[in-house]
């Protein structure tokens, strides 16, 4: 099989979409992106080590949320900061990936000859 060149933008953009993505797999963001899984680790891996971002303090695993009203208003105005936080960063993802997607159609847009 031959090996596919992506440009430095492409590589960037994957890494911030997968470090946007709480709770997100490799498996997941390649699938999404038509990259392979490995390579897409390798990215993470290579740009979390230029940012000298230890590996255990790099991305924690997204919480399952269940949502349980509280009686007690302080924990009402937690419960939600945090899921306008969850949400906050679920728009991040998505911009992200409406990005690379007009980067994408923009890209084979000028690769065809009508």
């Amino acid at each position: 099989m031959a090996m596919k060149d992506y440009s430095d933008e492409f590589k960037a953009d994957a890494v911030a979409l997968y470090e946007s993505a709480p709770g997100a797999t490799y498996k997941s963001i390649a699938a999404d992106l038509g990259v392979n899984r490995a390579t897409l680790r390798e990215w993470v891996l290579r740009d979390r080590e230029r940012r000298g971002i230890t590996a255990a303090a790099a991305k924690p695993a997204a919480p399952p949320r269940k949502a349980v009203p509280s009686a007690d208003p302080h924990e009402r105005v937690r419960q939600l900061e945090a899921r306008v936080a969850e949400l906050e960063a679920n728009e991040r993802k998505l911009a992200t990936e409406r990005d690379i997607l007009r980067k994408a159609a923009k890209y084979f847009a000028g690769e065809t000859n009508w």
